[in-house]
């Protein structure tokens, strides 16, 4: 991935263009990245993923939720923190469900 100023990218945008065919380009301005620049085909790529991964958040955090449920009238959080303990619920932590801590471009 390269890196220019905004300045450098208003300058060689038609280059840029070219370059992006090959790798992204990053752009910056006052020293922060305020841009990139990415093939269209990646770019629908990535967003894809984002949904699959949030999909896959969502099944897990139903799935424990259905798991919890099945408990019956003995479901309590103590038999919650038993299952989870011995391994018959899938940990769902909050920082895991964040799209900032699936994104690869940030």
């Amino acid at each position: 991935m390269i890196t220019v100023t905004s300045v450098e990218a208003q300058n060689r945008f038609g280059q840029l263009l070219d370059t992006v065919q090959r790798e992204p380009v990053t752009i910056t301005r006052h020293g922060r990245t305020v841009a990139l620049m990415v093939r269209p085909d990646d770019l629908q790529a990535y967003q894809q993923g984002q949904r699959t991964g949030q999909e896959a958040v969502k099944r897990a955090g139903l799935k424990a939720i259905a798991a919890f449920r099945g408990a019956g009238s003995q479901g309590s959080v103590t038999q919650l923190l038993q299952d989870r303990e011995a391994g018959r619920l899938t940990e769902l932590r909050k920082e895991q469900s964040t799209p900032a801590a699936r994104d690869p471009l940030a």
